[in-house]
């Protein structure tokens, strides 16, 4: 296809299959093309796994699954523990508020864990968490004889936050010291913990409380000492590091580092660590690091599309001692770079730990695709799998893939429509919008029916024309269109959206009178702002665990795209859904799961309490057990309830 313009339609349609059920839907079942699921092991073997998850060996004889060997240090309970030849030592121990080896920063900034062992097992590095002043907030429990309640400490944007320190233990000694860290405020944060190759340093990239500083940091292992600021970011709108630093194999003064805030795009870079950097990745637009043997470093990147992941390789050059009058970063060469999958669509690539191989698993919007394993140089590729139809035998339908402007003229926003089965062009058909819109997501790509959810044709079967579109502020699209929501969530999303609302009323199929909007979390709160802010267009809506106002969410998240209240009132003013509440005109069902511990239940229960005093009617559904993201019985019953909300108001 053109990825870059026009519209493709998939003709994939079979009118005589079976027709979805709920449980497809949930289960994603027979969606994804790929039904096996290629690794690598420790000895640089693939081995791949059925989508019963069940180990085979490469010649597809069965096989053991891949061993996973208990962590030598682990965290139960919020005290950290070292396990050694049978025997459990006790680190740190949990005291109130203060809980260690923990991930920290409600998993922000791309911190999955709260434990760091180094490269050569002689120390481990790991997070102390101290939240004895971060609020409370209480979760109902309604499954003990009274009802209980269970509090959880949550912190709210403007509030006070948890104070995050960095531990290093020394299997040798036995004893523990404290990176000295000085930078901004106690309530900073301590993110993409890295060690040096020969476990004598620590790299932590810190940021400010209010995301506008980050500053990466060597520190002793030895006695936690500061040794030097590397590198320094700052960016008004903000800055967010999601990757620690990878030193080049077999080196301990080099390293890759990814950053927006330098270029425009999420790019690479070669550094020192005496403080020198240059970009290595030199495109307009975003990239992610794969691997590097000290040689060559391979790389993913949204060049050739926004939509297509490809890989690309770059050799480097590195001279054998520092020539004179210059810094080694500076005499290092870099060669050009080259492009290693051509097939269209979306790439994701498993390189083997020494970098001769890699597995690339791919598809795109026509091809359901599959795995083949390909040299690192690209230059032998075996195809390993191929998927069939993973449609074949349902009712399936027709879509568009295409492309729309956004509001400010400046971009070309993706999207997908499904198209009902049997479409008629003839006839005039209800919508559904779903949408997410928020950061860190792309809903569109060019990949197996551009990255279609089973409830998006289930719902097309059933006669709805369904619409998927992202906006600015979603990934992979570079800094001015991540960063356009900044202090605004929701504004031009909102009208981002709205402009692909404009593209479908010139349809002629399309019935402009019966349109709806769903979505869950960032989803919740855009499906409740469209409605409010465009009520003359949405007869239907409905908002998953919604976000309401930004006061009442985490500081992490919160604070980095809103800042707070007291810095930007009118921000807050302008986003918030409570003050918009008299403005709804649709049906509107809310559906929320009553433990949600990441939007928490004062959100929706405060829109509830407005549209009561405005006399504003509305419909709200709690799933008393369950958090964010329901699952299980719940989730069968939560998209019952969405469809038949859309059958009996659409």
């Amino acid at each position: 296809m053109g990825a870059q313009e026009g519209i493709l339609s998939v003709r994939n349609e079979n009118l005589s299959g079976k027709d979805l059920t709920m449980e497809d839907v949930i289960l994603n079942r027979e969606i994804y093309p790929v039904k096996r699921y290629y690794s690598w092991d420790n000895d640089g073997v693939y081995r791949y796994w059925d989508k019963e998850w069940k180990a085979e060996g490469v010649d597809g004889s069965p096989a053991s699954p891949l061993p996973r060997p208990a962590p030598e240090a682990f965290s139960r309970d919020g005290s950290l523990f070292l396990s050694r030849g049978g025997d459990t030592l006790a680190i740190a121990v949990a005291s109130g508020a203060l809980r260690f080896g923990e991930s920290v920063s409600r998993n922000e900034f791309g911190i999955n864990g709260g434990i760091f062992p180094s490269p050569g097992g002689s120390r481990i590095a790991f997070y102390r968490k101290d939240e004895s002043r971060v609020s409370k907030f209480p979760l109902l429990d309604i499954t003990t004889r009274t009802g209980s309640l269970k509090e959880i400490r949550y912190p709210m944007n403007g509030m006070d936050s948890e104070r995050i320190s960095l531990g290093i233990y020394d299997k040798s000694s036995g004893k523990t010291v404290y990176v000295k860290v000085s930078d901004f405020t106690p309530e900073r944060y301590l993110t993409n913990v890295s060690w040096s190759p020969d476990d004598r340093y620590v790299f932590i990239q810190v940021v400010d409380r209010s995301q506008h500083h980050c500053r990466l940091n060597q520190y002793s292992a030895s006695n936690g000492s500061f040794v030097r600021t590397l590198l320094t970011e700052e960016d008004p709108a903000w800055t967010e590091p999601l990757d620690p630093v990878r030193f080049l194999k077999g080196r301990t003064d080099l390293f890759i580092y990814r950053t927006d805030n330098r270029d425009g795009y999420r790019n690479l870079y070669l550094a020192d660590t005496l403080g020198n950097i240059r970009r290595l990745t030199g495109v307009d637009a975003d990239v992610s690091y794969i691997a590097d043997d000290g040689r060559s470093v391979w790389y993913t990147s949204a060049e050739v599309s926004p939509v297509e992941n490809h890989l690309f390789r770059i050799d480097l050059r590195i001279p054998s001692r520092k020539p004179s009058g210059k810094t080694l970063l500076q005499a290092v060469r870099f060669g050009n770079p080259s492009r290693l999958t051509f097939t269209e669509g979306w790439h994701e690539i498993s390189m083997n730990p020494s970098c001769t191989w890699f597995l690339d698993t791919w598809s795109s919007v026509c091809d359901p695709g599959g795995t083949d394993l390909s040299s690192s140089d690209g230059k032998i590729r075996k195809p390993l799998y191929r998927a069939g139809d993973p449609l074949e035998g349902y009712r399936s339908c027709e879509m568009d893939f295409g492309t729309v402007q956004s509001a400010d003229g400046e971009f070309r926003n993706y999207y997908r429509l499904f198209k009902p089965l049997g479409f008629d062009p003839s006839k005039k058909y209800p919508v559904i919008v779903y949408v997410y819109g928020g950061p860190h997501s792309q809903m569109v790509r060019n990949s197996w029916l551009g990255g279609v959810r089973m409830w998006e044709m289930y719902m097309a079967q059933k006669g709805y024309l369904v619409y998927v579109q992202d906006n600015r502020g979603t990934e992979n699209r570079g800094e001015r269109f991540e960063k356009a929501i900044n202090r605004r969530c929701g504004a031009v999303e909102t009208e981002d959206q709205m402009e692909g609302i404009a593209m479908l009323k010139k349809f002629p199929f399309v019935d402009g009178e019966r349109i709806g909007v769903h979505g869950w979390s960032y989803g919740g709160f855009m499906t409740i702002t469209m409605m409010t802010s465009h009520p003359d267009v949405f007869k239907v809506g409905v908002a998953g665990g919604p976000v309401i106002d930004w006061k009442w969410y985490e500081i992490m998240y919160g604070e980095r795209y809103m800042d707070t209240m007291e810095t930007n009132p009118e921000g807050f003013a302008q986003t918030s859904l409570i003050g918009k509440a008299g403005q709804l005109e649709g049906k509107l069902l809310i559906c929320q799961g009553a433990i949600d511990n990441t939007v928490v239940w004062e959100h929706s229960l405060s829109f509830v309490s407005e549209c009561i005093g405005k006399n504003i009617q509305l419909d709200y559904f709690p799933y008393p057990c369950a958090e964010h993201n329901v699952r299980g019985k719940d989730r069968v019953h939560l998209m019952d309830k969405v469809t038949m909300y859309f059958d009996d108001y659409l």
